[in-house]
């Protein structure tokens, strides 16, 4: 059987595509070139559908949520913060998986942040 080898993109709509991109660059730190393209750290990817009526993704309209994995959430909470990002008070802690945080982009979509285990 034929598998896949990992995610090959996240693709999302936007009222202002360029505004979008320069926001996950310069809050985030995303460095994909002109074309998406970005190399990504090695770790862990999770693929995991939720029941249809969850409330994690936030406003119910969201079908699918991005989530990136961080070195130290803090750090990038705290940097997103000072960014003026609407940054989510909460944190989760699962045992033996890590820590949880999450913003909310420019167009609305909520992004889990993760620092693994």
């Amino acid at each position: 059987m034929e598998r896949v080898l990992g995610i090959g993109g996240y693709f999302i709509r936007a009222s202002d595509p360029a505004a979008l991109g320069a926001w996950y660059r310069n809050c985030l730190g995303l460095d994909a070139d002109e074309h998406g393209r970005w190399n990504q750290d090695p770790g862990p990817t999770v693929f995991a559908p939720f029941e249809a009526g969850t409330d994690y993704f936030g406003s119910r309209s969201q079908q699918t949520m991005l989530n990136f994995r961080v070195r130290d959430l803090d750090a990038m909470l705290t940097q997103l913060r000072g960014k003026g990002a609407d940054v989510a008070d909460e944190t989760q802690e699962m045992e033996g998986v890590g820590r949880f945080g999450w913003v909310t982009d420019p167009e609305g979509n909520r992004i889990e942040l993760w620092q693994a285990v």
